[in-house]
């Protein structure tokens, strides 16, 4: 069984396009097999539905749309869901975000992350643990990591570490192995594959696709990631959004997608 990926919004127009479709910072996939249609992210705003109706793709009989992350570029598009669409994210998909910096002792935050979104229109499944969606495709639901990296902080009046505990990833259970969808990669691209593993007990990894947060890494988390994903040998590594040309120029054979390509896996 194969499913087709229609890549709604990233962050590069399609060189060979006519640029009819919006290309904005941000991700939204529509991943669709014989059995279920789920949204993976939608982006900053409404480009995702103004791009899907370019692309002669239907966003009316979603088997549910998922959220991997509460930061703007992925969960911006919200407002312009179908009413009662079924989404699933984590709990605190919701919570108020900012990226700072310290100075001085005190936390100087420069710019919200987060968006005010009203999900009360919306069949809301909050998970931290992983859910099953439809038949092949879950939800990852949180993935532990034991030293992670804060990216901002939570809360306006207090300044708490976020270190993205929201973020998930989409997993699609496919007959040559597992295709995970990842959003920013915050988490960190090897624990959220050994997640991944754990929690369906397949270790073949089919394709990664997504966001692996890459594009100003270290050379030496660049060469980890590198030669971690040297030694998991997965089939297909397509890397967008905040991957990066840094991060792709570490990943030889990395496939990069932009908005408008459509793709057959598995």
């Amino acid at each position: 069984m194969s499913i087709t990926i229609s890549v709604l919004l990233e962050n590069r127009a399609n060189p060979g396009g006519k640029n009819l479709l919006r290309a904005k910072a941000g991700l939204s996939l529509f991943i669709q097999d014989e059995n279920d249609s789920i949204l993976f992210d939608t982006g900053p705003d409404d480009s995702f539905l103004y791009n899907a109706g370019r692309m002669g793709v239907d966003l009316t009989r979603l088997t549910a749309a998922v959220l991997s992350h509460g930061h703007y570029d992925h969960c911006g598009g919200v407002p312009w869901l179908p009413d009662n669409c079924r989404i699933v994210c984590h709990p605190h998909v919701a919570c108020e975000r900012y990226s700072a910096i310290p100075f001085l002792g005190y936390t100087a935050r420069l710019k919200k992350l987060s968006l005010n979104n009203d999900y009360s229109r919306y069949r809301m499944e909050y998970s931290s643990t992983p859910l099953q969606i439809g038949k092949r495709f879950m939800w990852s639901g949180e993935i532990p990591v034991a030293k992670p990296h804060a990216y901002g902080v939570i809360g306006r009046k207090k300044a708490n570490a976020d270190y993205v505990k929201d973020e998930g990833v989409l997993i699609y259970k496919s007959d040559l192995g597992l295709i995970i969808f990842i959003g920013c990669g915050h988490r960190g691209l090897m624990d959220i594959v050994r997640h991944c593993q754990s929690i369906t007990g397949i270790n073949h990894i089919h394709a990664i696709f997504g966001g692996f947060h890459l594009r100003s890494a270290s050379p030496r988390k660049l060469w980890a990631v590198r030669q971690f994903l040297h030694g998991l040998k997965p089939d297909k590594i397509m890397g967008c959004h905040c991957t990066g040309k840094w991060g792709n120029l570490w990943l030889p054979g990395t496939v990069t997608p932009s908005t408008g390509d459509i793709f057959v896996l598995g």
